[in-house]
């Protein structure tokens, strides 16, 4: 199967998805037209400049290059999810960077080492992308479970205190609360594999398929990314949760807030 490419005047014509956007915004009076219009103006000017930074490395196919935007999309996604999860906990940068960073590590070179096998580990074909998707995930998992921890420590303070009273550990006064974040965590990855391919197509598959890759090697590489994201954020999930209900706790067991 061939791929048909898109050329400027292709985006072009896509633009007018948005055009039809933002005069039905402006016909139903919803006040959407300036955010509509922005949103479309980064998106082109953003994919853009990732595509030109992508094929440059690429095209080097070097390990620093690899690990220089490695990097940056990590210190992306710490920074989103710290501010996702909207308290001033201490040390939070720390704990969240580095649960995203040991969950994505572990699970991309699981895959890298026992499933795909790439020539090399720093193959920019196979790595970037890969470390992309995760990353993403684990961000959504890193906040989803850290906001509703720290939610549930500020809303049930009493209870936590009357637990330590009674002779408790920090652990086991917030254990139900911790149980609840790691399931919240996990609720929109077990949600999309229940109905993947059914309902919904996902992106990657749709890429693929749209580029003229083989059906069923695109089922099989959409089998193994839900795979993946399911243990980077569970991993991710009891990490950063961990990391933070120690934030909530002095060294002699008491809740501060």
């Amino acid at each position: 199967m061939s791929l048909i490419e898109l050329d400027f005047i292709d985006l072009a014509w896509a633009s007018g998805m948005m055009a039809i956007a933002i005069a039905i915004s402006i016909w139903q009076k919803l006040k959407l037209e300036g955010q509509l219009a922005t949103a479309s103006v980064l998106t082109v000017v953003n994919l853009l400049f990732v595509g030109l930074i992508l094929k440059t490395v690429f095209q080097l196919n070097d390990p620093w290059a690899v690990l220089a935007i490695l990097t940056v999309m990590l210190a992306i996604a710490s920074v989103v999810a710290g501010n996702r999860i909207g308290k001033k906990i201490p040390r939070l940068s720390i704990v969240v960077g580095g649960s995203i960073l040991a969950s994505t590590t572990l699970t991309v070179g699981y895959t890298n080492l026992l499933v795909i096998q790439p020539q090399t580990w720093y193959q920019p074909q196979y790595i970037i992308p890969l470390v992309g998707i995760v990353l993403g995930n684990a961000m959504n998992g890193a906040a989803l479970a850290g906001e509703r921890l720290a939610s549930a420590i500020s809303a049930h303070q009493l209870e936590i205190e009357t637990h330590l009273s009674l002779g408790a550990t920090p652990q086991q006064a917030i254990d139900r609360y911790r149980q609840d974040a790691i399931r919240a965590a996990l609720i929109p990855t077990l949600n999309a594999m229940m109905v993947v391919g059914v309902v919904t197509l996902p992106g990657i598959i749709t890429g693929q398929l749209l580029s003229g890759v083989d059906p069923l090697n695109a089922a099989a590489y959409q089998i193994l990314i839900m795979f993946m994201l399911a243990l980077t954020n569970l991993i991710t999930a009891l990490l950063v949760v961990r990391g933070l209900y120690q934030q909530f706790f002095t060294k002699n067991a008491q809740l501060r807030l």
